[in-house]
């Protein structure tokens, strides 16, 4: 696949096992390798965020180092604030004060930085984009990470929103679609692997107010394993380039493991590297010259 300055970059999401991709866009940054346009969902959101705002390392603190130090997954979160994972850590600390945000560098570039959410009362994706509110930008990326059953619903624009991926985990159509024809995809489960798991129809007392999310979540495992036939014939056809994990998942969404985070950071920064040097040609597009570092 050629790369030329209309390639788009699409990130997948999987809770923990974003990781890798975290180590994908340190790589990137490391060598100052920035795509013109950014298409994120959940996880990958999470980490795209920090990528925009060219802050190296950040996501792989965030997700290594402070789980380890705060441990902010856990049913601990769910009791108390009705959420698996801390938000007011992940979404206020943070961003705000532990590792700050650099959110003039953000809006700097996030023109062109789109993020998935689940419209909960249409029951279709939405591809949300901030460019100044900073609460507006942290909410976009809650909703989108916001996993059903165990996460509370995030209210953006008055729309109540739920994770991005329980309709478009890998939104390479929509990239294709938004004008983007060449693709560089960073996924987060490694090729073949589909989900042998059943839908099942969700009951009426389940987001009762919601019908239309619960039709999307009782096909949201046929949805994904079609979105994964797709991303293979297009990558047959020579249209998207994936980087993903070499070997089966050892990392669970909601892995707590810093062991086994650390080693899946490793083989996406390594992957990352191995990406730029194969395609160190056409990427110059991107990257800076020497003389201009």
């Amino acid at each position: 696949m050629q790369i030329d300055r209309m390639t788009g970059l699409v990130l997948e999401g999987g809770g923990m096992r974003g990781v890798f991709t975290s180590g994908v866009l340190d790589a990137f940054m490391v060598h100052e390798l920035y795509f013109p346009s950014i298409v994120a969902v959940s996880a990958g959101a999470c980490n795209g965020m920090s990528y925009v705002s060219r802050q190296l390392r950040r996501a792989r603190i965030s997700n290594i180092d402070y789980m380890a130090r705060y441990r902010y997954i856990g049913l601990r979160h769910l009791l108390r604030q009705g959420s698996i994972v801390d938000r007011e850590l992940l979404y206020e600390k943070f961003p705000k004060k532990y590792i700050p945000f650099d959110f003039d560098t953000f809006f700097t570039y996030s023109n062109k930085f789109e993020v998935v959410t689940t419209n909960c009362l249409t029951g279709h994706a939405m591809y949300l984009t901030e460019t100044a509110n900073r609460q507006r930008a942290l909410d976009i990326v809650r909703a989108s990470s916001s996993l059903p059953y165990v996460s509370p619903i995030v209210w953006v624009d008055g729309i109540p929103m739920l994770d991005g991926g329980i309709v478009d985990s890998i939104p390479v159509q929509y990239a294709i679609d938004s004008g983007h024809a060449t693709n560089v995809l960073i996924l987060t489960r490694n090729k073949g692997w589909r989900n042998k798991s059943k839908d099942r129809r969700i009951p009426r007392f389940i987001y009762r107010h919601y019908p239309r999310l619960r039709v999307a979540l009782s096909r949201r495992i046929e949805a994904y394993n079609e979105q994964l036939d797709l991303v293979d014939k297009l990558e047959a056809e020579g249209r998207v380039f994936c980087i993903r994990p070499q070997r089966p998942m050892e990392v669970g969404r909601l892995e707590q493991d810093t062991a086994k985070l650390e080693a899946l950071y490793q083989e996406g920064f390594a992957l990352g590297e191995a990406f730029i040097k194969e395609h160190s040609d056409s990427l110059s597009l991107f990257m800076p010259s020497e003389e201009e570092k």
